[in-house]
């Protein structure tokens, strides 16, 4: 019998217990749900070595993935306090992110679900940050308005069903992780951008007037012009030889980028009639940015679902919990399957 005959005869499980791999950029994380239950996230990250260089070096995160997925993967498992033969799924990331360090778990993925001749389930990296809300509200079920906020995308999406999904509105260039990364560079911070920029933010005011992010009425983003108002912002001060607050330029800089995410989600709940805003991405961890959605969605009198900060940055949980969607939908996938560099978030309209 071949590795798909075998998936094909498995009865699904109500509540299976799923692992999930993620090694999309420089976390090797591993994690065990049972159905939204999490039982175990363990992340092992390379980010002090990248630091050193100012960014991700794909080379040096490959290599830190080989080293790592083994120990990732044995103590989610051994914390979930289940044993290998008791999976029913492996879920893992093919894409998108860097090709060197998605093969690593995807390699390793598919070695574990044919040993144990369970289904492999591939994952979309930026369906795994929507998904992560499933396991911060056990109850909540779609539809919903989701504001997604990464390094990579930044878009708001009226998540219609557990797979059918409308972007309302996306970046027209770049997107809101890339923006803050991009500030924090020409603060002279060190990467990570982002908790730089909130970190020194807390020591500023919000008085510097970058500008305001365009509308039109509708609910894109463009993160270029207020990127280079910062840009332009601090070599103008240091070319006159004139003093100037970084922090200053932190807080202002936060203040704009993050006061159109809010605006936008809010918006968009509100014009398509659901009561729930839903949060996720690396920029969803900022501290500022979750104490504005909560003010504004509280205003609004919307639910606002958070995952915990450690679950909007890059994780092996949110790729079960988007796995568990997929396993319920009866989506598996076979051993050919590859690793993708860049899946398109999609156009506007229904997905």
């Amino acid at each position: 019998m071949t590795y798909a005959e075998r998936i094909g005869a498995l009865p699904l499980q109500e509540a299976p217990v799923i692992l999930g791999i993620e090694s999309s950029c420089d976390e090797t994380a591993a994690a065990v749900i049972r159905g939204r239950e999490l039982l175990s996230s363990v992340i092992l990250s390379s980010a002090s070595e990248q630091a050193k260089y100012g960014g991700v070096v794909p080379e040096i995160a490959s290599r830190a993935h080989t080293d790592a997925i083994g120990e990732a993967v044995g103590r989610a498992v051994e914390e979930a306090g289940v044993a290998p033969e008791d999976l029913d799924a492996v879920a893992v990331t093919y894409g998108a992110g860097l090709l060197g360090a998605l093969l690593v778990g995807l390699s390793y993925a598919k070695a574990y679900a044919f040993a144990l001749g369970v289904p492999l389930i591939g994952v979309d990296h930026i369906r795994g940050h929507m998904a992560a809300a499933y396991l911060a509200d056990k109850t909540l079920e779609p539809p919903f308005v989701t504001l997604l906020a990464s390094g990579g995308h930044t878009a708001v999406i009226y998540t219609k069903s557990y797979t059918e999904f409308e972007i309302l509105g996306s970046t027209r260039d770049d997107a809101a992780g890339e923006a803050f990364d991009k500030a924090a560079r020409v603060l002279g911070l060190p990467y990570p951008g982002g908790p730089s920029i909130e970190k020194l933010a807390k020591e500023g005011r919000a008085c510097i007037p970058f500008p305001k992010m365009f509308s039109g009425g509708g609910y894109d983003f463009s993160y270029s012009g207020l990127k280079t108002a910062v840009i332009n912002y601090c070599h103008a001060k240091e070319q006159k030889g004139e003093p100037y607050s970084r922090a200053d330029v932190a807080a202002s800089f936060q203040s704009a980028a993050c006061g159109a995410l809010a605006e936008r989600a809010v918006k968009a709940a509100k014009e398509r009639g659901a009561d729930t805003v839903v949060a996720g991405g690396g920029v969803i961890a900022n501290g500022y940015l979750r104490s504005l959605l909560q003010a504004e969605c509280g205003g609004a009198g919307l639910k606002l679902v958070l995952p915990e900060k450690k679950f909007c940055t890059d994780n092996a949980a949110m790729i079960a919990a988007e796995g568990l969607v997929q396993y319920r939908a009866g989506n598996f996938a076979g051993l050919t399957l590859n690793a993708c560099a860049h899946i398109p978030l999609g156009k506007k309209g229904k997905q």
